[in-house]
């Protein structure tokens, strides 16, 4: 009896330690992830809270003021045209880089899901992955190099800006599309062949319709790599004509005399405008999940 009641208290405090640990491991999971929040979201809080002042200088409150706002909208200051215009080249360069890198990524990953032999197929995929894996500042060495040496018939302007930001998106438009390909009922293509439609006809009718939600899904990754690049767009940008997207603004004014006020205001807005977004495609994601639920208890009922 007290063998077996020493076991029993053992193994209780056994247990007693496991849920402990198992206690202990989610605080701190749960410490790291707030952390790792903080250190993300803090400076865009930070910018934001000051964006509300009439000081001059970052970090020093004064007066709460709307004046940064009513600035950021008064287009006759010097200041504020250059924020909107490399604002407009931002979108502009994203735009035209994603649509790019959408068709030509949309038809690689077709032409390597249906290459023949493995061997080809295998070392396209491998080929594809690398400017993933690779760091941006080695591809945007390797791209100011070759318009360097391209300069006679190519020089340094939008076109290479947008050649820069194709390259980069065109992978993960390739990685959008291939699984959508994979999921593709391979018998439908050859339907539409034996069906007398030409190789232009099954593609456009038969096979791009299927990977719709995968080209979407390269396009709006496309842009979000463009709207968020520095390094690309540093090596590769207009070396004339004062040509700027944000990040290349933001670089070159924090340089020569810190943020503009209207900057802060900027920041607030377009930081408000993607949360307000990502709330009302979460919102609508959830309730489209819970009509999915209700559909099928309905089926099954």
């Amino acid at each position: 009896m007290v063998t077996t009641n020493m076991t029993v208290e053992q193994v209780n405090r056994a247990l007693s330690r496991k849920r402990i640990k198992a206690k202990a491991l989610k605080i701190i999971a749960n410490v790291f992830i707030y952390f790792v929040l903080l250190l993300m979201y803090a400076p865009l809080i930070y910018i934001t809270v000051f964006s509300f002042t009439d000081s001059k200088v970052t970090g020093q409150w004064g007066n709460f003021s709307l004046n940064n706002y009513a600035l950021l909208f008064n287009t006759s200051d010097f200041e504020t045209a250059k924020i909107w215009k490399a604002a407009g080249n931002t979108v502009l360069v994203a735009v035209t880089a994603a649509l790019v890198a959408t068709v030509l990524g949309t038809l690689g990953a077709i032409g390597i899901y249906y290459l023949k032999k493995k061997w080809m197929k295998n070392s396209l995929d491998f080929v594809t992955q690398i400017p993933v894996v690779n760091a941006e500042i080695v591809t945007a060495v390797s791209l100011c190099v070759l318009f360097v040496l391209t300069a006679k018939f190519l020089p340094r302007s939008f076109v290479t800006l947008v050649i820069g930001h194709t390259v980069l998106a065109i992978p993960y438009v390739v990685m959008s599309v291939k699984p959508k390909l994979e999921q593709m009922d391979p018998s439908l293509y050859e339907a539409a062949m034996d069906l007398g439609a030409t190789q232009t006809q099954s593609l456009f009718k038969v096979i791009i319709p299927d990977v719709v939600p995968g080209i979407l899904t390269g396009f709006l990754l496309s842009i979000t790599l463009s709207l968020d690049d520095y390094v690309i767009t540093a090596f590769t940008k207009p070396t004339e004509g004062g040509f700027n997207t944000i990040s290349t603004y933001v670089d070159a004014v924090t340089k020569r005399a810190g943020l503009p006020t209207q900057l802060r205001a900027f920041t607030a807005i377009l930081f408000a405008v993607i949360l307000i977004i990502m709330v009302v495609m979460n919102i609508k994601s959830s309730q489209n999940a819970k009509k999915l639920i209700k559909k099928e208890k309905n089926k099954n009922d």
